[in-house]
């Protein structure tokens, strides 16, 4: 019988302000990751820090920021009004403590619950705030939350605002490393939905003059584009949409109050609604959703007094309220919706024209798939069931609750060996495997009915639960683990042409890495180093000293699970496949699946780590 634990007054502790934020980081930025993925803590402080200048520049105050990252260390500085001076150390160390209380400063704020720059300092080896406003300023330095320097008052010739800078506590984030995509894309947005705004990040300017116009212009290029970007505004709401001629699924981009809110809401499910109302009525045709739908890229943005989020990291607007004596969200984006597109496509026939036929060209298509879908998706069923491809972690066999979706991993490998190490050695939580079976189709050119019909791709797509669009992803991570050969390779860009064929949304928001493991395990009795390069090599034998075993991991089926678990682990390596803007993806996909065989070779060469090192080594 088990002892019964005792619960006593000794029991109980009142933990302060930032003793909450460290022990339990993740009620407040989401996950912690270490700077490969977009949605990784440390990204998390900067966008909270630049929240609240941003917030300045919406009430009118500063029209310049600039943002300064070198290796660990982030410097953010406005010229807004200022903190109060009297306010300095409260506003940044005190809960429930901030100027959005007051919806007189701040009317439609994007932070409201005076949390953000709390998380910021408790989180932060070194933190630093400083105030210029009235020829006057003042600091406060703090460590880990704690206050450790605070002067005097005194005067000054500085322009007025507040500048942060803060160090991301390696306690906390271990190993991280800021990536500039990402932060440059955070920073796109921010001016793309303030337009007048300038963002200088480390010396260079991001400004933009035609709002979310240019933010559909900078993800889809006008060779892609079915026409024009389609860009309506009015106060409080501003859209862009357009289709794709490339992509098959819908790709939305949606904002509250400046915030990107990247799993959609109240909002984003109203402005689907409309666009499928709008075009419906236009036609005087009651036709699919899915079929309206198919192909649009677009862009929403909304202004809500005290929105409401599902979460501290503000991704998902859970308000059903406009407020100020507006109507309701979905009532408010259908009004807008219903009159201005209704009157665009009234005013050019010609666009109207064209997005009727993709209309029925998808609604063609559909039919075409459904038999094959229906059969399509029993067969992943039964395959699911009998558990051949796909080991789940526990958030989707329902032993977890669903908020756990950041953290949740889908490796795709190949081969029983690796597949096998993989599944015994990971976090049976939140990391699922699927498991290949050879060398996947080149899809390069193929239509989406070779999805429903190539058995790999058919059960790929049930796993992630992606048929529809990405709104349902099942897994925020997807891992592409291959052995880090030639074969390894072109399995590699077999999967990242089945992605940028059917759903290139998945990269462009970020879902989709590259396994890094290691090339050799150097040991001797007392130590043992991975190594994932040359370099790394050289220097573990350098720290040995003695003549140490070296092994060379010729796949993933060699290592053990007892030796994975260190890779898939808190130190897990993971490379983000990246889109090209530049690069137009039907280029990308000849380039690496079309018929320039050797080009491609060479590709594969110059980029494979391996072959790198065994010609170093032949040297």
């Amino acid at each position: 019988m088990a002892q019964e634990t005792k619960y006593t007054e000794d029991n109980i502790r009142s933990l302060d302000w930032k003793e909450h934020i460290r022990m339990r980081p993740g009620m407040y930025i989401g996950k912690l990751g270490d700077g490969s993925s977009p949605d990784d803590g440390i990204y998390i402080l900067i966008k909270e820090v630049l929240d609240n200048s941003i917030d300045e520049y919406v009430m009118g105050a500063g029209k310049t920021i600039e943002i300064s990252v070198k290796e660990t260390s982030v410097t953010i500085r406005d010229y807004g009004r200022g903190i109060p001076l009297g306010k300095v150390v409260d506003v940044v160390s005190k809960m429930n403590t901030g100027g959005k209380y007051d919806s007189k400063a701040f009317k439609k704020s994007v932070g409201l619950n005076g949390v953000g720059t709390k998380a910021v300092n408790a989180l932060s080896s070194f933190f630093k705030v400083q105030s210029v406003r009235d020829n006057k300023t003042t600091f406060a330095e703090f460590e880990r939350g704690n206050l450790t320097n605070t002067p005097e008052i005194e005067e000054s010739s500085l322009r007025k605002g507040t500048k942060v800078t803060f160090t991301p506590d390696t306690e906390i984030f271990t190993k991280y490393k800021f990536r500039s995509e990402y932060i440059i894309k955070m920073i796109k947005n921010y001016v793309y939905l303030n337009t007048g705004l300038t963002i200088i990040f480390n010396g260079e300017k991001y400004f933009s003059e035609n709002g979310l116009k240019d933010l559909l212009d900078e993800n889809i290029a006008d060779e892609s584009k079915l026409f024009s970007t389609i860009h309506l505004m009015e106060e409080d709401i501003e859209l862009a949409l357009t289709y794709s001629k490339a992509q098959y699924s819908e790709e939305y981009h949606s904002f509250v109050n400046g915030q990107h809110t990247t799993q959609g809401g109240t909002h984003q499910n109203a402005y689907r609604e409309a666009v499928v109302k709008t075009i419906r009525d236009f036609f005087g045709k009651n036709y699919d959703a899915s079929d309206v739908r198919k192909s649009i890229v677009t862009a929403i943005s909304i202004k809500v007094m005290e929105p409401v989020f599902e979460s501290q990291t503000k991704t998902k607007l859970g308000s059903t309220e406009m407020g100020g004596g507006l109507p309701t969200v979905r009532t408010f984006i259908n009004d807008f919706v219903k009159r201005r597109l209704d009157n665009y496509l009234h005013r050019n026939p010609p666009v109207a024209d064209k997005i009727q036929k993709k209309i029925i060209q998808a609604e063609k298509e559909r039919k075409e798939l459904s038999g094959i879908r229906k059969l399509a998706r029993d067969r992943a069923k039964k395959a699911s069931l009998h558990n051949k491809k796909l080991r789940d972690c526990r958030v989707h066999l329902g032993d977890m609750k669903k908020d756990n979706r950041l953290d949740t991993t889908l490796f795709i490998t190949e081969g029983d060996s690796a597949s096998g190490s993989i599944t015994k050695s990971r976090n049976v939580n939140t990391q699922a495997v699927f498991s290949l079976k050879g060398k996947p189709l080149n899809s390069y050119g193929l239509s989406k009915k070779i999805v429903y019909e190539n058995e790999e791709f058919n059960l790929l797509q049930s796993a992630l639960n992606i048929e529809d669009g990405i709104e349902n992803l099942r897994y925020n991570n997807i891992v592409i683990a291959t052995d880090a050969d030639v074969d390894g390779m072109h399995i590699r860009l077999l999967l990242i042409t089945f992605f940028l064929q059917f759903f290139p949304e998945l990269i462009k928001n970020g879902h989709l890495y590259i396994l890094e493991t290691p090339l050799f395990r150097v040991r001797d009795k007392k130590d043992t180093f991975y190594c994932y390069s040359e370099q790394e090599r050289r220097d573990a034998i350098r720290k040995l000293r003695g003549k140490p075993e070296i092994t060379r991991f010729k796949g993933l089926g060699e290592i053990s699970p007892d030796e994975f678990v260190h890779f898939i682990g808190k130190d897990i390596r993971l490379d983000p496949v990246m889109l090209d803007k530049e690069t137009p993806i039907s280029e990308m996909l000849s380039f690496y699946m079309g018929k320039n065989t050797p080009d491609r070779q060479k590709f594969i060469i110059e980029n494979l780590k391996v072959e790198q090192d065994l010609v170093e080594e032949d040297i």
